[in-house]
């Protein structure tokens, strides 16, 4: 069972908001820092930033692919991928091929995912993570199942929830059936909505091996951390 104190280095600090600043990005990666989350999460303009910010920390450098629609190219998003990991990122979350998913394609979804894994692993010196969002406030429970299913096929280090820019986010429920399906190996990450220990907690208790939220630091005033 996974202690409240223990929540704090299972977050993935984000600062996603369309107009997050190279100053917020500093900011996020000394709040990290000092509270020993597990990563910070920006857009790619800033993962070079944020890799130099974070050196010697063992807080990981994340990034975004195909954010936050899904709808670039295999292609791009392999790019974005490639570069990131060049520019010092350590993870990469992508975002699944949604319209290509719901048009019934899912070789295209399975080569999708595949094609931003390999890209990822070929660029990295060290073993990268790559985690597939889902963004399951899209789909139907079968289709949250099958894509899970496809992103565990292609490679996925993690099956993350939602991007926290969809209509809705993380659910207790979604995240259970993500950790149901989930290989042992493969981690589960909660992300959208979450903003306090108590939301936190329910994730973990359900499941999940990583939290996404920008609310890191009212988690950790929660937690009486300073």
């Amino acid at each position: 069972m996974v202690e409240d104190r223990d929540i704090i280095a299972m977050i993935d600090h984000a600062v996603l908001a369309p107009d997050s600043t190279r100053d917020d990005v500093l900011a996020a990666c000394a709040l990290a820092a000092e509270l020993g989350v597990a990563g910070v999460c920006v857009h790619p303009r800033w993962v070079r930033t944020a890799a130099e910010a974070l050196a010697g920390s063992g807080v990981a450098t994340g990034t975004v692919a195909g954010f936050p629609l899904g709808a670039n190219t295999s292609e791009t998003k392999a790019a974005e991928a490639r570069e990131a990991i060049v520019h010092g990122a350590d993870e990469i979350d992508m975002v699944m091929a949604i319209t290509a998913f719901k048009s019934g394609d899912r070789t295209a979804v399975l080569d999708d995912i595949a094609a931003v894994v390999g890209a990822a692993y070929a660029a990295a010196a060290e073993q990268p993570v790559v985690k597939v969002i889902l963004e399951m406030c899209y789909l139907t429970l079968d289709e949250k199942r099958v894509a899970a299913e496809l992103a565990v096929e292609a490679g996925a280090d993690f099956l993350k929830t939602s991007t926290g820019l969809g209509p809705s986010g993380a659910t207790v429920e979604d995240v259970a059936l993500l950790r149901e399906v989930a290989p042992e190996g493969v981690g589960v990450k909660a992300a959208g909505g979450i903003r306090t220990l108590s939301d936190a907690r329910a994730l973990v208790t359900a499941g999940a091996t990583r939290i996404g939220t920008s609310s890191t630091r009212a988690i950790a005033d929660e937690l009486g951390l300073r």
